[in-house]
Parts: structure tokens; C-alpha cells; sequence
């Protein structure tokens, strides 16, 4: 009995050692848990930075480092030859407390026993922290529409006029331009995000601008004749190239030839003469065939002004050629006519000045 009344204390004495071996245990896994509390556990990751064992302030300084200043650095957008830089902070803005909250979310979801086996045990309870930002996408399009408004024009045509000293003067045409705004506000979205920011060491978007192509552009222009009365010379060119001159006989101080911007209306070959039955043609038939007999030749390029051609005649005129002598028409030896009649085609334009 005795011997078994010893055995019941030791027992008790153990159990009691025991317990409170257990007691003092527990104690310390709490107090140990609570002090570290603020420690990021193992195996948390924010876009490449490890986060394990860093407490809040060393959090925080990792999420401005690796997060926040790349996202807020200035980024250069190009379009049309120009260059503006945006500052993100106009758009964009980073939620560090999400971020924080992200680092401390495994310890927070794990049991006490998991932190604990986790810390004894060294497993991770790993977690990858994803930025958190958020764009405004209304102050992007407002930025965008600025924007487009500098880009944004309307293509001019190429024109063509008689230059100084009875040239052919071309001006160019300039190509419009239109900015995509929807493409625009999505790449520049996407430039904005947090894997553009922190992959790249500039930051530059290029804006999509659709180049808008004139209808009339300087190759367009071919064939124009230049007549100088005062020369009694006809220029033609192609383009703004001199290719050959000719002599005329412009109108007399009494039937002048006119002067302007014109056109050829008509080409007619071996056309019969019709009689105007003005005071300088009254002792002349009312019709004369074509041929070279014809007092306009057989060759005759008309203009959008009544009357009025560029014209051969007959051998009996063809002193004429040189001097004002015509009643309007612009006389031409009949070689030279026809290798014009020959070069031009219907809508060149004609451009007669003194």
C-alpha cells in the first residue's frame, strides 16, 4: 500500500510538471505569435522583392520602392512628330494599404498552430503580393481629347497656278492626320499599369495617328500650258517642267485674246470654219471645210471661252506668227500645232496672261 501511495505522487508530480511544462508552452507560442505580429511570414513576395521576415515600416518602404515610384514616373507620349509628357499622378493612384494587407494576408488566415509550424518548422506560407493601383480613365480621355485636338487636321489638296515669269507654280499637298482616341486610351492604360512601369526603364507610348491622304496630291498634276501674250509665246509643261514653247499670234488691240485661268474644253481635227459674221469676216463664206485651206488649219484646241482656240492656218498667215494679229485665237504654224494637239488631253489647264 505504501509503495503505491508513493507511485500516486509521483505521478501527480509528473502530470503537474507536465501540465505546466504545457502551460508555459502555450504561453510563449501566444506571446511569440503576438510579438511578431508584425513580421511578414515566409515566402511573400511583392514583384520580385521577398517580403519574409520584414516588419510593417520596411513593408511599406518595399512598396514605394518597387511599386509606387516606378508607376509614378513621367511617361512620354509621341504622335505626329510631337512629344508630351504625362504625369502619372494626373491618372493614376496606388493602393498601398491594399498591397500591405496582401503581405499580411497568409499570416492572418493561418491558425495559430500553422504560424507556429510555419516559424518552428520553417515552411512558407507563401502569397505573391500583386500591385495595386487603379486608373482614371475619365481624366485619361479628357487628356487624350486634349491631345487629339493638336493632332487632328484635315488633309490639304496640292494646287496649281501660274507662277512669275510664266512658270507653273505646284504647292504641295499635306497629308491629314486623325488620333484613334479609343486605341490611344488603351494603350495608354496599359503603359500606366504596374508591369509596364516596373519592366521598362523609360516610358514612352506611341500614339496611333492615321494618316488621312489628299485627293489631289503633286504627281497628279501633269500637262498645263502657260500662253504670255506679250511674248506671243505658248509654255508647255508637265508638272513644273519646262517641255516645249511654242510662237503664236495672240488677238489683235481690237478682238484681244482674254486673259485668265481656263481649260481645254475640245479637240477637233479637219473641223470646217464656221463664219462668225463679225465686221472682219463679212466678205467670207459661212462655211469653209477642214484641211489646211481651213482658216483655223486642220488642227484646233478649244477653251471654256467662247470663240477662242489654239489653231494652225494657212500657208498665206503663216507670217502672222510672232505678232498680235489673230481676232482672239492663239495662231500656231501648223507643225507646231500639231505636235501640241499631239501632247495635251481635254481638262489640261491654260493659263493666259499679258
Amino acid at each position: 500500500m505504501e509503495a503505491e501511495s508513493k507511485s500516486r505522487k509521483v505521478l501527480v508530480v509528473v502530470v503537474s510538471v507536465l501540465l505546466l511544462l504545457l502551460s508555459a508552452a502555450s504561453v510563449w507560442a501566444v506571446v511569440s505569435d503576438y510579438l511578431t505580429r508584425d513580421i511578414v511570414t515566409k515566402g511573400v513576395t511583392l514583384v520580385g522583392h521577398d517580403l519574409t521576415g520584414m516588419n510593417g515600416a520596411q513593408v511599406k518602404t518595399t512598396i514605394e520602392d518597387a511599386v509606387s515610384t516606378p508607376m509614378m514616373r513621367p511617361v512620354t507620349v509621341t504622335g505626329d512628330n510631337k512629344t508630351w509628357v504625362l504625369d502619372p499622378k494626373q491618372v493614376v493612384s496606388v493602393d498601398v494599404g491594399s498591397m500591405f494587407k496582401q503581405a499580411y494576408a497568409p499570416r492572418r488566415s493561418a491558425t495559430l498552430v500553422t504560424r507556429l509550424a510555419s516559424r518552428i518548422a520553417g515552411r512558407p506560407l507563401a502569397a505573391d503580393v500583386k500591385p495595386a493601383f487603379s486608373v482614371d480613365t475619365s481624366v485619361a480621355t479628357a487628356w487624350i481629347k486634349h491631345t487629339a485636338a493638336a493632332i487632328n487636321r484635315k488633309p490639304v489638296d496640292a494646287t496649281r497656278s501660274a507662277a512669275p515669269h510664266y512658270a507653273i507654280r505646284i504647292t504641295p499637298a499635306v497629308y491629314g492626320a486623325s488620333l484613334d482616341q479609343t486605341k490611344a486610351l488603351d494603350e495608354l492604360s496599359q503603359a500606366l499599369t504596374a508591369d509596364a512601369a516596373i519592366a521598362t526603364t523609360s516610358r514612352v507610348v506611341s500614339l496611333p495617328v492615321n494618316s488621312i491622304r489628299p485627293k489631289v496630291l503633286q504627281s497628279s498634276f501633269k500637262m498645263a500650258i502657260v500662253v504670255s501674250l506679250s511674248q506671243c509665246r505658248l509654255r508647255l509643261y508637265n508638272g513644273t517642267k519646262l517641255i516645249k514653247t511654242y510662237a503664236i499670234a495672240p488677238g489683235q488691240p481690237a478682238w484681244p485674246t482674254p486673259k485668265g485661268d481656263f481649260k481645254i474644253v475640245t479637240k477637233q481635227a479637219n473641223a470646217p470654219w464656221y463664219n462668225p459674221h463679225s465686221t472682219w469676216s463679212a466678205s467670207m463664206p459661212d462655211v469653209i471645210p477642214g484641211g489646211p485651206g481651213n482658216p483655223m488649219g486642220d488642227r484646233k484646241i478649244g477653251i471654256n471661252y467662247p470663240g477662242v482656240f489654239m489653231h494652225g492656218v494657212p500657208p498665206g498667215e503663216y507670217g502672222s506668227i510672232g505678232s498680235h494679229a489673230s481676232h482672239g485665237c492663239m495662231r500656231m504654224l501648223p507643225s507646231q500645232v500639231h505636235d501640241l494637239y499631239a501632247r495635251v488631253s481635254i481638262g489640261d489647264p491654260v493659263f493666259i496672261r499679258e
